[in-house]
């Protein structure tokens, strides 16, 4: 099936992954100014009438542009500000709305009234079946090793079994940090590679410093995969678990029913904001650098692997 229309001008076949805090305007204008689509959960933007603003933002300053930009949604019941956030990005007729925790066949009617596209993320092939079901146009299929919210599934098991019967737009996402990965993930059978932890390690990032450095310095040994800090299994850095005063290696299990969006999640009832979140990919992350010069690298190692791929494979 063809991809929609909107990612004909795409630099490179890449969707920057919504995180938490992590994600806002500048890194957003950034990353779609460079040729990718770029992204932001709406629950980064508080109060509601901020959101408003960063989306007033977001399309004046990348007017123009070939990539467009996409609103991550929380659809689970504990976020109450489903209904509010998605009127406003029904007024700026946000182009791609990404919906994690829950499909919601009434979120994807109205994104489809507007003319806008929904992804939604899932960390297995059921979950695939039930968003396609509820209306969704394309999938993040999370594998293991994803920063943040990931799955524990082989991206080869995950995209094999989703592939088997859906032909629409997929993103495959865990552990993709360079330019290598991006066509390991176009070769699996995904259309994107959906890249989060990289983009932390950049000037235009709203992270800390120390945070962004331990991005650099880390390596796969180094992320935790725990459920203490929202209630959802994902993986963090060892090092801010450690600074917290936490033994790594002996977490307690956390509480998915006391999940609370409409205050920042467990991270703010818990103060676990100093918590950072990665996916397994950083060591290929060496330096922090600008968004462009991150993109414009990503592009290089894709291209020098495709050519070496068709020098291994006798293809040209």
């Amino acid at each position: 099936m063809p991809l929609p229309a909107i990612f004909d001008a795409l630099r490179l076949p890449v969707i920057a992954a919504p995180m938490f805090i992590v994600s806002n305007p500048e890194l957003v204008i950034a990353q779609v100014r460079a040729g990718i689509v770029g992204s932001f959960p709406a629950l980064n933007a508080r109060p509601v009438s901020q959101l408003d603003e960063w989306l007033d933002r977001i399309t004046q300053e990348t007017q123009g542009c070939g990539a467009p930009f996409a609103v991550n949604l929380i659809v689970h019941r504990t976020n109450p500000r489903l209904q509010e956030d998605l009127a406003v990005l029904e007024k700026w007729k946000v182009p791609l709305v990404i919906t994690s925790l829950g499909a919601n066949a009434e979120v994807n009617a109205a994104v489809h009234g507007w003319g806008g596209m929904v992804m939604h993320d899932v960390i297995d092939d059921a979950f695939a079946r039930k968003a396609v079901e509820k209306g969704a146009d394309g999938l993040i299929a999370v594998a293991a090793g994803a920063g943040g919210h990931a799955g524990t599934q082989s991206p080869f098991a995950l995209m094999q079994e989703i592939r088997a019967w859906f032909d629409g737009p997929v993103a495959l996402s865990g552990a993709i940090a360079c330019g290598r990965s991006i066509l390991s993930a176009q070769a699996m059978g995904a259309d994107f590679a959906y890249i989060g932890t990289p983009w932390i390690a950049t000037p235009e990032a709203n992270a800390a410093e120390v945070y962004k450095q331990a991005i650099v310095e880390g390596r796969a040994a180094d992320i935790v995969n725990s459920n203490l800090f929202t209630g959802i299994h994902g993986n963090y850095l060892r090092p801010s678990i450690v600074a917290a005063g936490m033994d790594p290696d002996n977490l307690p299990e956390g509480d998915k029913s006391q999940m609370n969006f409409g205050s920042g999640g467990n991270m703010d009832v818990k103060a676990w904001k100093d918590i950072w979140g990665a996916g397994q990919g950083i060591a290929a992350i060496g330096a922090i650098e600008p968004v462009a010069t991150r993109v414009a690298a990503l592009e290089a190692q894709y291209q020098s692997a495709k050519n070496e791929l068709r020098t291994r494979t006798g293809m040209g």
